[in-house]
């Protein structure tokens, strides 16, 4: 799933030959489940239709101030447009656009919505070659980048004039990937990457039986879903769990027993920043494990020696370095405060998020939760909310860790 998705935009398409190029955008921009509103010129409408891209976008295209039907005329407000929209990207950028936008010329509603907008823009000009070498032109992308906008620099090929040079809209395939790679840059996990375990493990007693417990994984899947979405490099250790990371740029690696998953821990971890420890690990296992099905006919009283199982985290701070945070989790059932800050200090934690099986809606199986975060020198008390909502907030607290 892309870090995109939901996200709205508003796409901007200004009277140029290359304006069909802004329908192929619309798809790609589509293809990263956004949300699109689409603003044309009335200079564009002589290349494009409004028909098309609404139906593309499955909303109003708009064109004018004031739409008049039948019956009525209706407004369209520039201000709510503006307010509406995460991103904003107008391409093509014709040069009576670029030069709007640098005076504040707003008589058409691009330009008032691009002047209400309150962030940074995208902008793609398209334009022949003496076109956009001109003095002037060169003078009022300069400005705008200086604005803190994004400039989409044109390709060379042939022009519409005939002659051959730079002023082409770049390709929608190029713009989408501009787009995206200077959004991910702003992302608050960009450069980071994270570990998390989530899931229980399973301890096997025969070939078909094991020690386990209810966990399902959800926390830490959605953890590792969100910390993905926020521009995380992301690897994700799961015990059995029937949740899926499908859509998501996270690298997942599968495991059983409470062994492996410390394993593969010790052997991702030196390549991450954070560690996010929320799987359930099982604590006990046979001592020995009977290589076939043990029958009860055979067995009508099973006695089970258990052993206990390496503690995950330990392994992890031997080797941890200064600049590594790790995060635990802590289920308790009684003096589930205490307990967690007793655990937060015994192990070396960074901070840890501690629920509690007393909580109505929290632990195992549940689509919500409530969670306490704890560090050293404060805990911050998380409402009821979805886990995905849950996610998000430890992530905060552990930005600011």
């Amino acid at each position: 799933m892309s870090f995109l998705k939901g996200k709205n935009v508003l796409l901007g398409v200004t009277g140029s030959i290359a304006a069909y190029k802004s329908i192929l955008l619309l798809r790609l921009l589509k293809k990263e489940e956004c949300n699109v509103k689409v603003i044309l010129t009335k200079s564009a409408l002589d290349f494009v239709t409004p028909l098309t891209f609404s139906t593309l976008s499955d909303n109003q295209t708009y064109v004018n101030f004031v739409d008049e039907n039948e019956d009525e005329k209706s407004w369209n407000n520039h201000v709510e447009l503006a307010e509406w929209a995460n991103y904003f990207i107008i391409a093509p950028t014709t040069s009576s656009t670029l030069s709007k936008m640098v005076t504040g010329n707003a008589d058409n509603l691009l330009v008032a919505t691009y002047m209400s907008y309150k962030s940074k823009v995208f902008f793609a000009p398209a334009m022949d070659l003496e076109m956009f070498k001109d003095e002037s032109n060169q003078k009022n992308i300069e400005i705008l980048k200086n604005r803190g906008h994004y400039f989409i620099e044109p390709s060379s090929g042939y022009l519409a004039s005939g002659m051959h040079g730079k002023g082409r809209l770049e390709e929608p395939e190029a713009i989408i990937e501009f787009f995206k790679n200077r959004i991910k840059k702003e992302l608050v996990f960009y450069g980071k990457k994270i570990l998390i375990t989530a899931g229980p493990t399973y301890e096997m007693i025969d070939p078909v039986r094991f020690i386990g417990n209810f966990s399902s994984g959800k926390m830490g899947f959605s953890l590792a879903k969100k910390a993905s979405e926020l521009g995380a490099t992301v690897f994700l250790i799961s015990g059995p769990s029937n949740e899926s990371i499908e859509g998501f740029d996270v690298e997942i690696i599968k495991v059983v027993s409470a062994d492996e998953m410390n394993d593969k821990c010790v052997d991702v971890f030196p390549k991450v920043d954070i560690c996010i420890m929320s799987a359930a690990v099982s604590d006990y296992k046979p001592e020995n494990v009977n290589k076939e099905k043990i029958k009860k006919d055979d067995c009508p009283n099973l006695n089970l020696k258990l052993t206990s199982n390496k503690d995950i985290i330990s392994d992890l701070v031997k080797i941890k370095n200064k600049n590594q945070k790790i995060i635990g989790f802590a289920l308790e059932t009684n003096n589930e405060l205490k307990n967690a800050k007793s655990k937060l200090l015994r192990k070396k934690l960074d901070a840890i998020v501690m629920n509690s099986l007393n909580d109505k809606g929290a632990g195992f199986d549940f689509d919500t939760n409530q969670v306490t975060f704890i560090t050293e020198s404060k805990s911050t008390k998380f409402s009821l909310k979805s886990k995905d909502e849950i996610s998000e907030e430890i992530l905060s607290e552990i930005i600011n860790l």
